[in-house]
């Protein structure tokens, strides 16, 4: 068929017997479409597809045009750090739970996903976040993060102190369990849980959820996503086992003292949706909103 994706890259869930299932399935029908195919190493090795070719996920970034991710969220979060830097357009079959970015049925996939080839699809741009750790103004570690930046203890409900700025400017001190620092995309995962606003994905906005503050008065807020946002550990935080973990995938170590700058991504993430698809109505689906009354 003709199509602007000249090779697709498949990823998935190892160790997932049914997200396995499902990329056999479509590894044969897109080969069966006649488009070129590579899928990601560590789940490959497992399907036993003796003519398939395997890549690295980077190598996928590099060579493919298009990336069906099948599984869950977090998946498709894993996938989406590294493929954001290659500009390769992303489209979700759900294997997981609730599954806000993963479009497609893993039981009637052919017909949307032959539409979405073709050209008939919705594209939109969800941007990312860089976390860097700097330590006596040296940056230590850094990572990018789909949904949120976290700070939080490494001990359970351990009571941590930090000052928050925004473009240079104090906001406030906390004394909380953390901070949740998260883009639109990541409103409806761990900020919702914890307090925070949807954010329909079409903003340039990141929120700033505190986790369980030592005061009534704090609440969460929402400021333009070009915003600096740094959070500055009291050098007198009495536990030295802090984390800053980026989509609960990738932790980076944080020491009394430390400076953490969070910034929007140069990067953004293409995710494709078959035509139709209303975000609306995928909150309504995921959340049991309820339906019109009249």
């Amino acid at each position: 068929m003709e199509t602007e994706f000249n090779t697709i890259a498949l990823i998935g869930k190892p160790d997932h017997e049914g997200a396995n299932q499902t990329l056999v399935a479509l590894y044969n029908y897109i080969v069966g479409l006649g488009l070129k195919v590579v899928i990601e190493r560590r789940v490959g090795e497992q399907l036993r597809l003796d003519q398939a070719e395997l890549l690295e996920m980077v190598e996928l970034g590099e060579r493919a045009d298009l990336a069906i991710v099948v599984g869950g969220d977090g998946n498709m979060l894993g996938a989406a750090r590294v493929l954001a830097r290659f500009d390769v357009a992303v489209v979700g079959v759900n294997r997981g739970n609730l599954g806000f970015l993963t479009d497609l049925s893993p039981d009637s996939f052919e017909q949307p996903l032959e539409r979405l080839l073709a050209g008939d699809y919705q594209a939109e741009q969800r941007f990312l976040l860089e976390t860097q750790v700097h330590r006596h103004g040296q940056l230590k570690a850094s990572n990018t993060a789909m949904n949120e930046a976290v700070l939080h203890p490494g001990k359970i409900a351990h009571m941590i102190e930090f000052e928050v700025y925004i473009n240079g400017h104090f906001m406030y001190s906390q004394r909380a369990d953390g901070m949740i620092v998260a883009t639109p995309t990541g409103s409806t995962a761990y900020s919702l849980s914890a307090g925070g606003p949807i954010v329909t994905p079409n903003l340039n906005a990141i929120t700033l959820v505190p986790m369980f503050p030592h005061t009534l008065s704090c609440r969460p807020i929402v400021i333009d996503a070009d915003s600096q946002v740094k959070l500055v550990l009291s050098p007198n935080n009495k536990t030295e086992q802090m984390l800053i973990s980026c989509d609960g995938h990738v932790s980076l170590a944080v020491q009394p003292g430390d400076e953490i700058h969070i910034n929007k991504s140069p990067y953004k993430l293409k995710l494709l949706h078959p035509r139709g698809h209303n975000y609306f109505e995928v909150l309504r689906s995921k959340l049991g909103w309820g339906s019109k009354l009249f």
